[in-house]
């Protein structure tokens, strides 16, 4: 049964190795709001948990599986429509249960599954420890108002939590002019974002074994960044842009794993994004979501 498994989750990988590399190119493309994009990392995490996809002749795999890849049709409810698992790696002659092409291939799949499992399972473990150790490290944290706190042990403003998140300041904070700050972290809180963070790591964790994985994770999580900025200034305007850009500059840089952080991502490259803000018309974003259902179309269904 484990082996079966991570045949399939191994499967998965590549698939979403492939559209995370798509999307990579994609937010290439600087004129498409990050804001908007943020939503692009869904296809490969998706490709990573939800092993089937709806046939299209339309689909990219569709496209691939002339050359390499095939699809294994798993439900079938009309003769236009059907559900199958993309099948990359081609080493099985049946399936449900699987049985390989040669004897070898099994006693590789059963090996490596074993340890796919227990690294897996380490990392989650990991995850779990870190996540309520950073918890553990501002449980001493000064109430200043609502639910912002100040504490000694950071460096840099970051919302904790995701039940129910805390804006956490540096101590040093107490006197400086906040606003901006508390803005950047209260759309981070509305935007759930630290529960996305959690998602994301977890979904690698599983998918350890990719390096693409880990690289499209660093990719969302600053994209994830990104996002917040350009919500922020979607509610202030871009004419604080600069002053938004200035408050950032002058803040200390600090990530952590589970929580969203004022400098999670590359300061020259928010600062850019920042000061190249410009508000969407509505024809220009209703391009954007007509080009991004396409690509949601294209990437995410199997071949037909």
């Amino acid at each position: 049964m484990l082996q079966e498994v991570f045949y399939w989750i191994f499967n998965m990988s590549i698939t979403a190795a492939l559209t995370g590399l798509l999307i990579m190119l994609v937010r290439l493309a600087k004129r498409i709001p990050r804001r908007l994009t943020t939503f692009l990392w869904i296809i490969p995490f998706l490709r990573m948990t939800v092993p089937l996809g709806l046939d299209s002749p339309y689909s990219l795999m569709s496209l691939l599986s002339k050359i390499t890849t095939r699809t294994v049709v798993v439900f079938q409810p009309t003769d236009d429509i059907s559900f199958s698992m993309m099948n990359s790696v081609m080493a099985a002659n049946s399936y449900f249960p699987i049985t390989y092409k040669v004897n070898v291939l099994e006693n590789i799949f059963s090996i490596a599954s074993v340890i796919w499992a227990v690294v897996a399972l380490a990392i989650i473990l990991m995850l779990t420890v870190i996540y309520f150790t950073t918890l553990y490290e501002i449980k001493d944290s000064k109430h200043l108002r609502d639910n912002i706190f100040l504490s000694e042990k950071i460096t840099s403003p970051a919302v904790y939590g995701i039940l129910m998140p805390k804006i956490v300041l540096p101590a040093s904070y107490k006197d400086r002019d906040i606003e901006l700050i508390i803005q950047h972290e209260k759309t981070h809180i509305r935007g759930l974002d630290n529960l996305w963070r959690m998602i994301a790591f977890l979904i690698v964790a599983v998918h350890w074994f990719n390096p693409f994985s880990w690289m499209l994770l660093r990719a969302f999580l600053a994209d994830l960044e990104l996002s917040c900025d350009e919500r922020v200034l979607v509610k202030l305007g871009a004419d604080r842009s600069k002053e938004y850009a200035s408050v950032l500059l002058d803040s200390k840089q600090g990530a952590t794993v589970f929580a969203s952080a004022f400098g999670g991502a590359r300061i020259r490259t928010r600062i850019e994004n920042i000061l190249s803000f410009k508000k969407l018309t509505r024809i220009s974003l209703a391009a954007f979501i007509a080009l991004i259902s396409v690509i949601f179309y294209v990437l995410l269904t199997n071949a037909g």
